[in-house]
């Protein structure tokens, strides 16, 4: 685990050099083709004494490594106009590092440190290369919903410390608490950084606001932190949880399901895709909630394709805003003859958006409607709405972005670089190539 971490401590004063754009994205490569290795050769465990990997740690810190190199790539536009590109590179680099801590911390308290700490760099790509002036409110909404939900996580690890004796993560838990303030504090702040339905407005406005890179690395990883929180925190919380945590399930399907119908009147490409980011994770929270081998196992799938799937969404979205200037809907129409090559990508990725297969994200969903229809076959009727309409808003999206006559105001034809469809590809190929070793995900309990 060391070696890496220092290859990233590294790569920081890379960055200050002629030329460093490139080299520390193909770094970051390098260091990706480093955990396939690993993995591949090894036996994935790398424990320490502060550091360790298991399975769920190994893919999350692998989409963190892949999604970032794929920002650097993304934001080539912060690199051809010189908008403080050395030091967009710093934070990228140190949003890395604190992510591999989250995702290798041994200890729940570590985990805690740097889980507050991927805020600071979040922040400062949001404030400093976000668009619009409201960014300031975005980087405020963000950082308060945050930290309100996280203050209660310490005092409740604090006490969980003072009844187990440890804040271990893979050792043996003698008790399940059954208190319902400490269930309350260790479960809330995760579900604000899923983000749980009615915690979910601090979403859309970063979205909206931070630069591709920002987007990506959101939607691609931060999201993830709060149901990998959930899943380590879950064994402290199994006697609170049989009793409490049906009133997460419910909220989160109801919540999905109109987060679903407030996708379809959303005019801004960016602020659509990220809505369905908060519908998809709905249904990743009801599977974590049900306690089940299946819930755990296909919200991990979920995760890792929702990851890949929204990351390229966001990237399209960016390509197009970058030839147009705008990422309204009514502007964005008739892509198919201004950018006919870019069709087919926004055709991949919104089919895998809506669980189309091959895609991982289909093994996802279906692992999770299994679990929450035998939690209870109540909620088959949320669910039936809520991927009907996972299909209509992608489609939506598709549909007004592609077709439709074309806005007077462009030029007749226009192509993609090689390296926005080298980003895209690497978006989707591992998306739809992990279905074939999906052991790995499925079976790692």
């Amino acid at each position: 685990m060391l070696k890496l971490m220092f290859m990233l401590l590294f790569s920081i004063s890379l960055s200050f050099l002629n030329g460093g754009w490139w080299l520390v994205q193909n770094l970051l490569f390098m260091m990706s083709a480093l955990m396939i290795l690993m993995c591949v050769l090894g036996d994935m465990t790398y424990l320490g004494f502060f550091f360790g990997c298991d399975v769920i740690s190994y893919g999350l810190i692998f989409l963190s490594f892949w999604i970032c190199a794929l920002m650097i790539t993304a934001s080539n536009s912060i690199n051809q106009f010189n908008v403080n590109n050395q030091l967009f590179l710093v934070v990228v680099l140190m949003l890395m590092i604190m992510l591999y801590c989250t995702f290798g911390s041994l200890s729940l308290f570590s985990f805690y440190v740097f889980f507050e700490g991927s805020l600071i760099p979040t922040l400062l790509l949001i404030l400093g290369w976000g668009y619009q002036p409201e960014r300031m409110q975005a980087g405020v909404y963000l950082l308060f919903y945050t930290l309100l939900a996280s203050l209660p996580l310490l005092i409740g690890l604090f006490y969980l410390y003072k009844e187990v004796g440890g804040l271990f993560i893979f050792g043996e838990v003698g008790l399940s608490l059954s208190n319902f303030y400490l269930y309350l504090s260790l479960v809330f702040a995760f579900l604000v950084k899923m983000p749980m339905f009615l915690v979910h407005l601090w979403l859309p406005k970063a979205h909206v606001e931070a630069p591709v890179s920002g987007s990506m690395i959101l939607a691609g990883v931060l999201l993830k932190l709060g149901g990998y929180g959930l899943l380590r925190i879950s064994k402290y919380l199994i006697m609170s949880g049989l009793k409490y945590n049906v009133l997460w399930i419910g909220v989160s399907l109801v919540g999905g399901v109109l987060i679903s119908l407030s996708c379809l009147r959303q005019i801004d490409m960016k602020s659509l895709i990220a809505y369905s980011s908060v519908a998809h994770m709905s249904i990743v929270i009801s599977g974590l909630m049900t306690l089940t081998y299946w819930g755990f196992c296909s919200s991990y799938v979920l995760m890792i394709a929702h990851g890949l799937c929204s990351s390229g969404l966001f990237c399209l979205a960016n390509i197009s805003y970058e030839r147009l200037g705008s990422r309204s809907l009514l502007i964005n129409k008739g892509l198919m003859n201004f950018m006919p090559s870019m069709a087919l990508w926004w055709f991949l990725l919104c089919s895998s958006n809506m669980a189309a297969p091959p895609s991982l994200n289909l093994l996802g969903e279906i692992g999770l409607l299994n679990c929450i229809v035998s939690w209870t076959w109540m909620s088959m009727v949320m669910l039936m709405l809520l991927f009907f309409f996972s299909a209509v808003y992608t489609l939506y999206l598709y549909s007004i972005s592609q077709h439709g006559s074309i806005y007077s105001g462009m030029y007749s034809c226009s192509m993609g670089y090689l390296r926005e469809y080298m980003l895209l590809f690497l978006h989707w190929f591992p998306l739809n190539l992990l279905i074939i070793k999906n052991e790995m995900f499925m079976l790692w309990l």
